[in-house]
């Protein structure tokens, strides 16, 4: 009965390889996508149902946590019911990996099966593998060109990856959704010395389209072209796919990629590597925010404590359910990431819930000055809207005396002197102060002062011995440039 109400659901999932719409058609599955989202959910509870009973067969991993906690498939009856399901950690996955090697106990296709392999760095810990078999792989592929055309990215378009085609599974989902949809794609990556001037002359000898990758790196491209003696705004740019890290839902950080880039659209999207089709959480509309394609990933935003849904409107953080992956499916997987959502409306185009900041930290980022939540994307947004701002800026956490301190260094134009230095560094302190709930101390420093990154930035020093060593440095380095 499913598979006649919504276009390509099956279980196990199968996706017609020929299929793609006409150009002028916005959506790649209208009746997936617009049908009332009360329908899609009574279809979404069915396919957890059985994306379950797979598991419970299958993985000994899911059986051992579901009979600890009193559940079964079969006592899932409603979308309540499932929010007894216990989560799923990332340190659980790895410690069931470093117990079931090479890809845990939740594996639930054969080991043979398994042909691609991609993870994480293991930079925080043990890398957990992600074995991929091959009908995930074009389950990946189906879904990522199905947002990506929402996206309103066409076969006639060129798409640039300018993320690391490494481990890092972002690089490879618009790899393969791209491909599918049927656009050229060219694969430069990112991360090693002098890509970004390499990436700048390659957008331009391939007339490149759309260009995917961090917003950190979108900004480093602007400087580097406008260092080449090249104007970023007429490389021909006309879309920007984002993922990896807040920024392209930040209202400053997304007006100075679309101004620097000459008006192109930008598009926020990701979730988790673990989930992909991490496009699961993506735009379909030029705008900040992104929806939850419920019927590819299953998300619930939830209470981080009570891990139970939280009403629209409220902040939580996203629990996600895989509903076409079968190697490693992630059932309840806990993302620690911090968002607000709101009810669906056929307004939007598509009847999904909506993340009107998409995802804009997370819960390990956040730290606490003074009694107040400080999340590193809202101190971005400040800074980043003064036309004085020179590219980079580092947020230090430390103790004075017996308080914490939070002090912000910030990379200012060359030609921003004197009182002009002054009076923008007055309006940072006093706008951080209002959108926080606590003071900074605004420190200038000349720009070109921190490292770029090519790929995700890394802003916030945490050393609660630092902040008079910072101070008395940067502050007599500021004195003598002025």
């Amino acid at each position: 009965m499913t598979g006649r109400v919504m276009e390509e659901w099956t279980w196990l999932p199968h996706y017609d390889e020929s299929h793609r719409p006409p150009d002028e058609q916005e959506q790649w599955f209208p009746t997936r996508e617009t049908m009332p989202a009360e329908q899609r959910d009574e279809l979404i509870l069915a396919r957890i149902r059985e994306v379950m009973d797979y598991a419970w067969e299958r993985s000994a991993f899911y059986r051992r946590k579901w009979d600890e906690a009193g559940v079964h498939p079969s006592s899932i009856r409603t979308l309540e019911d499932f929010e007894r399901v216990p989560v799923v950690r990332k340190d659980e996955l790895r410690a069931d990996q470093a117990a079931h090697e090479p890809f845990g106990s939740y594996l639930c296709v054969d080991v043979h099966d398994v042909k691609h392999v991609n993870g994480t760095s293991g930079t925080t810990g043990r890398p957990t593998a992600f074995g991929i078999c091959e009908r995930d792989w074009r389950s990946i592929a189906n879904a990522h060109a199905r947002v990506l055309w929402a996206m309103g990215v066409r076969p006639s378009d060129v798409v640039l990856i300018g993320s690391p085609l490494s481990l890092y599974m972002g690089s490879w989902g618009i790899y393969v959704g791209a491909e599918r949809l049927g656009a050229r794609v060219f694969p430069l990556g990112a991360g090693t010395t002098g890509q970004t001037a390499r990436t700048v002359r390659w957008m331009q000898q391939m007339a490149v389209t759309v260009f995917y990758g961090t917003p950190s790196y979108a900004l480093r491209v602007i400087e580097v072209a406008e260092a080449e003696g090249i104007d970023p705004a007429r490389l021909g740019i006309r879309k920007l796919v984002f993922s990896g890290e807040p920024g392209a839902s930040v209202p400053s950080i997304r007006s100075r990629i679309v101004e620097g880039f000459g008006g192109a659209e930008v598009y926020d999207s990701g979730s988790m590597a673990e989930v992909t089709p991490w496009m699961n959480l993506a735009a379909a509309s030029d705008g900040p925010g992104m929806l939850c394609w419920q019927d590819l990933v299953y998300t619930e935003v939830c209470d981080p404590l009570a891990l139970t849904r939280v009403p629209y409107g409220a902040q939580g953080t996203p629990v996600y359910t895989t509903l076409e992956r079968i190697s490693q499916p992630m059932i309840r997987l806990l993302s620690n990431d911090l968002t607000r959502w709101e009810a669906p409306s056929a307004e939007r185009g598509r009847t999904y819930p909506f993340l009107p900041q998409g995802v804009y930290g997370r819960i390990d980022d956040m730290f606490v000055v003074r009694g107040e939540n400080v999340y590193p994307s809202a101190i971005d947004d400040v800074l980043m809207a003064e036309a004085g701002y020179g590219g980079e800026h580092r947020i230090v956490i430390s103790r004075d005396g017996a308080m914490d301190a939070l002090a912000v260094q910030v990379e200012h134009l060359a030609t921003i002197t004197g009182r002009a230095l002054d009076e923008m560094l007055a309006r940072m302190s006093d706008r951080l102060r209002t959108v926080l709930g606590v003071g900074a101390t605004v420190v200038p420093v000349p720009q070109f002062t921190f490292d770029r990154t090519e790929f995700k930035s890394r802003r916030v020093v945490d050393d609660r011995t630092l902040l008079n060593q910072v101070m008395a440095t940067d502050l007599a380095a500021a004195e003598g440039s002025r």
